[in-house]
């Protein structure tokens, strides 16, 4: 069985209920009229718009864009990037590339040209299909990309050197193209990054992605009545994965355009949303609207949330404390994994659990676990080492990267290059990292970009970049510049020459200091984080 199965079975059982509802609170007015094939449904409050499709549409507009694809010739063994916010469209495209046998090959949002560019060159895609947010970047690259690929449009307006993913489609059959699939199929190629920020290329087979759909509901006990509210980028696999839990139990997802506090809990109460997954700035904003009245929980309606979870970063024990003193009939877990073990689930918490939040929990169902010391050998008791996964949902390899792979699996087992260790009653607690990564509010920044860029400064002879621990983002990037003998400089002109970088990956704090380097040029980073105080945190680290 694949997860294509499962939609076609959905949408034979349950094809008028609702799959898929995307709500966007700050939708202008003038948006409702460039809607193509759903009906707005009017507003419940001011400026509050939703739509939504049955598990019918859902399947039948994969299956157009999959004979679409066919007959541009599109089959096993291509690849289709997927460029694409958060909309009812998403997963329809994904679900149709995977219908054809190719491989779909999600893109991150945040990705600038150049790296869209190499992406889709790493990937070896053979179409992009990308949205209105990205005509800008896409256009300065378009030359150069479309030589090799088709570029497909979808929204309103379509740039001249794109294809209209609604006219591709308009005319296509509704009926699945049925190709035949296998679980030893390749199914999607997802991005990962080392210290460096250089992506690697991650190779799945079906095999993962259902796995991930039964991990998820094991853990989380989907039922056909619940409601899952996604708020990550679909592009992630931790958003889509966790969304498969919906998908094998035919259960009703919303997708929410926004993280406002405000936003969460207005779509909770009127969707009746009873699982909700969260990154720690959002229940944290969530919390602080609560503690400053700005929100009042009387004025929603909140009686059918029943799971609130969290993953992709560090989890405060005291953000969990606080949130069940608000929400004290909450179950709550975290969940532990990285792109390369198809998201999260390889370790979780277990809502039976909470009275060990800080640890990342145990193997997940489905999943083995070790941990290993410098010589592959487990260690024992509460030794630290090297945490390592195996499990139906790891990944092929890192694609055209044999180096890589052969670092990263070694006779089935991912070294997932994190540090761990177990405590007396079995719970994996991680205590360190081999990589640098910093992870600020669940996204990854990568120093060695954002030195490389503020290296380019004039005044700046040395740098380096660490995490410091914040209480909303979990971490911040901190810049430690040493400026060039004979020269002065302040933080707010840092700060304005890293306006050249997105917003995202610019440091939030500056440090004039002397950058420590050992004899051989690296820099000290452990020493940096025992110097300006990040040592507990990296000690104290709860989930990738």
């Amino acid at each position: 069985m694949t997860i294509v199965d499962l939609l076609e079975k959905n949408s034979r059982e349950l094809a008028d209920e609702t799959a898929l509802v995307e709500i966007n609170p700050e939708m202008e007015e003038s948006r409702r009229l460039t809607w193509r094939d759903y009906e707005l449904v009017e507003p419940t409050s001011r400026s509050y718009y939703r739509t939504e499709i049955s598990w019918a549409v859902f399947n039948e507009k994969a299956n157009r864009f999959a004979n679409a694809l066919i007959s541009l010739g599109i089959g096993k063994g291509d690849k289709v990037a997927i460029l694409l916010m958060n909309c009812l469209e998403w997963l329809p495209i994904y679900f149709g590339v995977l219908k054809t046998g190719a491989m779909a090959v999600p893109l991150n949002f945040r990705y600038a040209s150049d790296e869209i560019k190499y992406c889709t060159d790493l990937s070896e895609s053979d179409m992009l299909v990308f949205g209105p947010e990205f005509i800008g970047r896409v256009e300065k690259i378009a030359d150069e990309i479309s030589k090799n690929r088709l570029l497909i449009y979808v929204g309103d307006g379509c740039p001249s050197f794109a294809e209209s993913y609604y006219n591709l489609t308009a005319d296509c059959s509704s009926l699945n193209p049925n190709i035949p699939l296998t679980e030893d199929d390749y199914a999607a190629i997802y991005f990962s990054s080392g210290t460096t920020g250089f992506p690697k290329a991650i190779l799945h087979k079906h095999r993962s992605l259902i796995h991930s759909c039964i991990v998820e509901q094991k853990h989380h006990s989907q039922q056909h009545d619940d409601v899952f509210l996604c708020i990550p980028p679909l592009y992630h696999t931790g958003a889509k994965m966790h969304w498969f839990g919906s998908l094998i139990s035919g259960s009703k997802a919303v997708l929410l355009k926004g993280t406002k506090p405000e936003f969460i809990l207005d779509a909770v109460s009127k969707e009746k949303c009873t699982i909700v997954w969260l990154l720690v700035p959002w229940a944290q904003d969530i919390l602080n609207a609560l503690d400053s009245g700005k929100l009042k929980l009387e004025d929603y309606d909140l009686s059918h949330w029943r799971l609130m979870h969290i993953g992709a970063q560090p989890v405060p024990k005291s953000l969990i404390k606080h949130w069940l003193e608000y929400f004290p009939n909450h179950q709550y877990d975290t969940n532990y994994g990285l792109s390369e073990s198809i998201g999260p689930g390889a370790v979780h918490l277990g809502v039976e659990n909470v009275h060990k939040v800080g640890a990342i929990g145990i193997p997940g169902y489905g999943w083995q676990v070790k941990i290993v010391n410098e010589n592959g050998e487990e260690v024992s008791g509460s030794d630290v080492g090297e945490l390592c996964l195996k499990g139906d949902g790891v990944m092929e390899c890192y694609y055209n990267d044999p180096e890589a792979t052969a670092k990263a699996l070694k006779d089935g087992w991912l070294y997932t290059g994190d540090m761990a260790m177990r405590d007396e009653d079995g719970f994996i607690f991680l205590v360190d990292r081999k990589k640098d990564v910093i992870i600020t509010g669940g996204e990854n920044l990568y120093p060695v970009q954002i030195e490389d860029f503020i290296r380019t400064f004039p005044k700046v002879s040395d740098v380096a970049v660490i995490g410091l621990p914040d209480d909303r983002l979990g971490e911040i990037a901190a810049a430690i510049i040493k400026i060039k003998d004979g020269m002065t400089s302040s933080e707010e002109e840092i700060m304005e020459f890293c306006k050249g970088m997105p917003r995202y990956k610019r440091p939030r704090k500056i440090i004039f200091a002397d950058v420590p380097r050992n004899p051989t040029g690296k820099i000290e980073k452990p020493l940096l984080r025992k110097i300006y105080g990040a040592d507990h945190l990296v000690a104290n680290q709860n989930e990738r």
